[in-house]
């Protein structure tokens, strides 16, 4: 078991920027990859961001991509999403999940190969 607990999440302005993070415990979190997802109110849950276990792969949506960076801090078991020039559209509470994923790209982005997820933290960009 892996628990996963996220933090850094609050309200801004358009254009600000806040990082977040998701602390692991439990399991070993040894071989985990990491995904970022969110979920506005009324809309279905969708990738934000990812990473390998050892931070050689990442990958980004669209929608974020340039404006978002995913790290992690092996030694801390934290993974962090840096987001800046933030747009009302991120609004949505934004999970943590981790998986043991190979290295197929398109696993990265489905929320069905992440078995362990965090509560969520809520991010608010007002314009």
């Amino acid at each position: 078991q892996v628990q996963l607990v996220e933090s850094g999440g609050g309200s801004v302005q358009a254009g600000g920027s806040l990082r977040l993070s998701c602390a692991a415990s439990g399991r070993t979190f040894s071989g985990y990859a990491m995904g970022w997802f969110r979920q506005a109110p009324g809309k279905e849950r969708e990738f934000v961001a990812a990473i390998s276990w050892g931070g050689s792969m990442r990958y980004y949506a669209d929608s974020v991509k340039g404006r978002v960076t995913i790290s992690r801090d092996n030694a801390k078991t934290t993974v962090y999403l840096q987001m800046n020039s933030l747009k009302p559209e991120d609004t949505a509470v934004y999970h943590c999940a981790a998986g043991l994923l190979g290295p197929t790209r398109a696993d990265y982005f489905s929320d069905h190969r992440y078995r362990y997820w965090g509560q969520g933290t809520q991010v608010t960009v007002s314009s």
